[in-house]
């Protein structure tokens, strides 16, 4: 199965795996998501689109056992505020539905954080595009196919 950033990955000449799990009509989460696929929570990364008054979107990476520090990430971005993206608006921005939103091939390039403690793992996953498929990568894979910025962008629930 080739997602569209799996394609970007291919083109930029990024070695990644995709992994692959079942799905089911609930919404899944991305500690549900490494509990299916056996590895720890915080190697899987979340997806999440914000909005700010510097920038009209913004993107957030951050492990799945974190919640974004929206003072954090406002600031270490330049805007005053940040707050998520209402879900109805998320594929119009993004072209990606919840549960298999990527940071990689949205519609536009929008300004992307991606938490430091991500530099200490040897490789992260994230969303492949798709629900039911992941992508593992090196974090400064990830930084290089986002142009992202690794940043203290959360906090531990």
């Amino acid at each position: 199965m080739k997602t569209n950033a799996a394609r970007i990955l291919d083109h930029l000449q990024i070695t990644y795996i995709i992994k692959e799990y079942e799905i089911n009509d609930r919404h899944q989460s991305a500690t549900d998501v490494a509990e299916i696929l056996k590895i720890r929570p915080e190697s899987i990364y979340k997806t999440l689109v914000l909005t700010g008054q510097k920038d009209q979107y913004l993107v957030a990476i951050i492990p799945g056992n974190a919640q974004v520090n929206l003072k954090k990430l406002a600031f270490i971005s330049g805007n005053k505020k940040c707050e998520m993206l209402a879900m109805k608006d998320l594929q119009q921005v993004t072209g990606y539905i919840r549960g298999g939103c990527s940071p990689i091939g949205m519609k536009k390039a929008f300004p992307t954080y991606i938490e430091e403690i991500a530099t200490l793992e040897d490789k992260i996953i994230i969303s492949a595009g798709k629900k039911g498929y992941q992508i593992m990568l090196k974090p400064d894979d990830l930084s290089k196919a986002t142009k992202g910025i690794f940043a203290d962008i959360s906090d531990s629930l």
